[in-house]
């Protein structure tokens, strides 16, 4: 199954209510950071990838037709040319919106996770990301906002250069279903637009925000 949707966006822009609105619309399932948890076997081509090793990509996403989030969104570049015919969803949100909810909760946990006691797996997977998140991505410097900001916005710049604009959507979840609808063809549901991920649910799936 090739990927039909690519999400270049960073955590913490409703990446989570997207992957759920995807399914809906039936660009299902989404591959999501929380994949990792469910299906553990994942996490070593992820970790491989994260150490500087290739993959094939349809293996990689292999049952999956639509992807969101990190881990996956920092492999944009290479899944945009893996998938020729796959649209691109570039999540975003207001950016101070995003600094707030990023420093609180990937940011804290990437500074902290070291010292916090957590299963292996959820070790493993914090580990990877600090290489592709906090390292690759941040430079290291996830925690300093004027660098984390300018991160942000080079990405939605980059990613704008990248894709030909009508192959890309640029899209805040606030916005609801029509123009993720318009860009995918598809009806709008009779439903609302789905919200989920806040702070609390963040800290809430790995037992609780540390003091």
């Amino acid at each position: 199954m090739a990927l039909k949707v690519i999400g270049s966006g960073f955590g913490r822009t409703g990446t989570k209510s997207l992957k759920d609105a995807l399914e809906t619309l039936g660009f299902g399932p989404c591959h999501h950071m929380h994949e990792l948890l469910e299906y553990p076997d994942q996490v070593p081509t992820w970790q491989a990838l994260a150490n500087g090793d290739t993959r094939d990509w349809e293996t990689v996403f292999n049952g999956y037709s639509s992807q969101v989030d990190w881990p996956g969104a920092h492999y944009w570049e290479q899944t945009v040319a893996a998938f020729p015919d796959a649209k691109v969803v570039h999540s975003v949100r207001p950016i101070e919106k995003w600094w707030a909810s990023f420093d609180k909760t990937i940011g804290k946990l990437l500074e902290r996770h070291k010292e916090l006691d957590f299963p292996p797996l959820v070790r493993d997977i914090l580990d990877m990301n600090s290489q592709f998140i906090g390292e690759a991505t941040f430079g290291g410097n996830f925690r300093d906002r004027d660098t984390a900001i300018a991160t942000f916005e080079k990405r939605t710049c980059d990613v704008r250069a990248a894709v030909p604009a009508d192959r890309l959507l640029v899209f805040d979840v606030a916005e609801g279903w029509a123009p993720l609808c318009a860009f995918l063809q598809v009806a709008e549901p009779d439903i609302p637009f789905p919200h989920h991920n806040l702070r609390a649910d963040f800290w809430e799936v790995l037992g609780g925000e540390p003091a």
